[in-house]
């Protein structure tokens, strides 16, 4: 067994490093004999999330403890055949007496070789950077936000190199504030392994109305990402995700906690029923990041003002599933003096 596995005992945290680490779709988890018990995904991690549970929860609350199995017995094109008729990316291959032996995963005909983020499979993103910045002045007074240097490199340059390395490589830059600050940095993006296209917003169109402007309708899901934003998650997750719970309209989200430093007295009427010392609110905070099914953008007028938080209201309204994605990644926006200080320090010498 060559392959990094989990025991029940470690954590969601574990779990992650080894998914990120291997660059596979799926980790077993064993027990002390080397028998599976379950195996858990990127999307089991972020489903675990969305229910509460921490990253350093026991990885027994968000692994699939029955998964579908594949056999030491079987042969590669055998077991590639059956992935495919189930609809399933991987699967734990285990000995005749169910002790793990490796990870088989779909497309990938030598085990154990690691699979490429699936970002490539959108039909382009398209960068907000537009915004004036006004928090951030006097820095942004001859720059706009999204070129704010982050540890030796422009903050929008870092999200390019970063699509660009996981495979998408077809982006659409929306301009209005000192836009020709933003082009004459770029280009047609060549030189950053891009193509690049920019949607020149000729008045303030928020945070979704520049997708109006897009030079022809998506032929699939479009990566909707604001320009003030810095992470490492991994795009082509999202994507799978999306697929996975809808495929209409998916948010990033963040966990935000809100700690109060004094106990709280819980009350019915005049008489106390209760006393909880120092509790945390948990909320999930939109990220600014987001994918899109080309019918999503339906609901963007072809003018005005219109933000993403639109978008996401009139797809609810309507009926339609809009899923959360949870990002356990780093994330920070460059929203304030504090926050660029902080990511340039996180950055610096770095390449995301």
């Amino acid at each position: 067994m060559t392959e990094p596995v989990l025991s029940s005992e470690q954590t969601i945290r574990d779990a992650i490093s080894i998914i990120e680490r291997t660059r596979r779709f799926i980790a077993a988890v064993v027990n002390a004999e080397g028998k599976l018990v379950g195996v858990i995904s990127d999307g089991d991690v972020r489903r675990a999330l969305l229910a509460g549970h921490a990253i350093d929860h026991s990885v027994s609350v968000a692994m699939t403890a029955k998964p579908i199995l594949g056999y030491e017995t079987e042969t590669v094109e055998g077991l590639m055949h059956r992935m495919a008729s189930l609809g399933v990316a991987a699967l734990p291959v285990v000995d005749a007496d169910g002790r793990f032996v490796r990870i088989a995963q779909i497309n990938d005909e030598t085990p154990g070789e690691s699979v490429a983020s699936r970002a490539d499979q959108f039909w382009g993103a398209v960068v907000m950077a537009g915004g004036e910045g006004r928090r951030l002045r006097p820095l942004t007074t001859d720059m706009p936000k999204p070129m704010l240097p982050i540890g030796g490199a422009p903050l929008l340059e870092r999200q390019i190199r970063g699509m660009v390395s996981r495979g998408l490589k077809r982006i659409f830059i929306s301009t209005n504030y000192l836009g020709h600050v933003i082009e004459a940095h770029f280009g047609d993006g060549r030189e950053f392994g891009a193509e690049i296209e920019y949607l020149r917003e000729k008045e303030k169109r928020g945070t979704a109305g520049a997708l109006a402007l897009l030079p022809e309708p998506p032929k699939g899901p479009l990566l909707v990402i604001n320009g003030d934003v810095l992470t490492t998650s991994d795009y082509g997750r999202m994507l799978d995700y999306h697929a996975e719970h809808g495929g209409y309209l998916t948010v990033a989200a963040i966990e935000y906690r809100v700690e109060i430093p004094f106990g709280v007295i819980h009350t019915t009427g005049v008489r106390a029923t209760g006393l909880e010392e120092k509790p945390s609110q948990r909320y999930l905070c939109n990220a600014g990041m987001y994918v899109l099914s080309p019918e999503a953008l339906d609901l963007v007028p072809a003018e005005g003002f219109f933000n993403m938080t639109d978008v996401i209201e009139a797809a609810i309204a309507a009926g339609r599933p809009v899923s959360v994605f949870p990002i356990h990644e780093y994330w920070t926006d460059i929203g304030s003096p504090s926050d660029l200080a902080t990511a340039q320090r996180v950055f610096q010498g770095e390449v995301l």
